[in-house]
């Protein structure tokens, strides 16, 4: 019998969150005053973790692009910047590897762009990821090249590493296939979702063996040229908060007052519904991070309870954490008493946002992030 996709969803969903958890864990943990051997121990968890996560994000895209085709969030985005975030990424990799990684940018510094900065570091993951699997104490290259076209960048990337000299002849499946029993299933993964990006951006792939050893890898591409980009966005809170983070699961919970903790945020944390409207009687809180489904007593319940204590207890922002954010749920949210509803896993970025709207005042506004 099939798996259904509800089933499929929720298993992937709940990974996912849990692979979050992880991540979050180590962090801390790796900010402790530990042994060599232990902090060896949480790198490797941590380098396991980052690498399920990232089969899992590579097997859910292809997933979703076969069946509803290619989400894209298109956005200002510096050219330049985009190369620097490619060389940050694979620094450590390359350096672990003993492999020289050489990242360049042809172009105007100032060069942007609308386009999916996530998709496009996508494209360069996969087959840089495929080039180090092959390397070995060898060079791995790439290289952006922009040039203006008519109101648009014609963009060119190539990524040159080492490969047998047959490759160019094998189909694709039989390439991919070779690729994951010699290099494992996330790089696989990788490189059949960064040649998906490139066919559904309306871009064209060239593999080219070169002369001697060696093979490259180049997507040509236009984008949309824009006159400016804004700079990285600057994790950082008009000043500190007190929050209640609200989750019947320890890990969860843990991982909240961690992501809390980068914007150097207090908590307190609570398991239900009822221990939440215990902990609002008997405090101050700035924010209140509060899960849907619990024990005893709901999110959405207490939410209900706490806005009918009046004063300024009832006047707490309450921000929903839910794996299940569709507008319909969302909306239901708000109805309760909410002030916003932010999705599981929980990213850093969406934290920050609802911490700088509670900060400042949410009367008025909602955040969905």
């Amino acid at each position: 019998m099939a798996l259904p996709d509800f089933i499929f969803d929720r298993v992937t969903a709940d990974i996912r969150q849990q692979m979050e958890g992880i991540a979050a864990l180590t962090e801390q943990l790796a900010r402790q005053r530990l042994s060599p051997d232990a902090q060896a121990c949480v790198s490797g968890v941590s380098e396991a973790a980052d690498s399920v996560r990232r089969m899992l994000t590579a097997a859910l895209d292809l997933r979703q692009v076969a069946t509803e085709g290619l989400r894209l969030e298109a956005k200002p985005l510096r050219l330049r910047e985009l190369m620097d975030e490619v060389q940050d990424h694979w620094r450590a990799a390359a350096a672990m590897a003993g492999v020289t990684l050489l990242v360049s940018y042809d172009g105007d510094p100032d060069a942007a762009v609308i386009s999916d900065r996530v998709r496009l570091l996508q494209v360069f993951d996969g087959f840089i990821g495929e080039a180090m699997g092959g390397a070995r104490r060898e060079a791995v290259e790439a290289s952006l090249k922009a040039q203006a076209a008519g109101g648009h960048l014609r963009v060119e990337g190539r990524v040159r590493g080492p490969r047998d000299p047959a490759w160019e002849t094998r189909e694709l499946e039989a390439r991919v296939r070779d690729v994951a029993s010699q290099f494992g299933l996330e790089v696989a993964l990788g490189v059949l979702l960064a040649r998906r990006i490139v066919e559904d951006l309306g871009g064209r792939l060239t593999d080219e063996v070169n002369p001697g050893a060696g093979h490259t890898v180049i997507f040509e591409m236009e984008l949309e040229e824009t006159a400016a980009a804004p700079g990285p966005e600057r994790r950082t809170t008009s000043r500190s908060a007190h929050v209640l983070v609200v989750d019947d699961n320890a890990t969860n919970r843990m991982v909240a007052q961690a992501l809390c903790e980068m914007f150097d945020c207090t908590c307190e944390a609570a398991c239900d519904g009822l221990e939440a409207i215990e902990a609002v009687r008997n405090g101050r809180f700035d924010l209140i991070l509060m899960d849907i489904k619990m024990p005893k007593m709901d999110g959405v319940t207490a939410a209900r309870a706490i806005r009918a204590l009046g004063g300024e207890a009832g006047e707490i922002p309450i921000v929903a954490l839910t794996a299940n954010a569709d507008p319909d749920d969302a909306a239901g949210y708000l109805a309760a008493g909410m002030d916003g509803v932010i999705e599981k896993p929980m990213k850093p970025e969406h934290l920050l946002a609802v911490l700088q709207q509670a900060l400042n005042g949410m009367a008025g506004e909602t955040a969905v992030a």
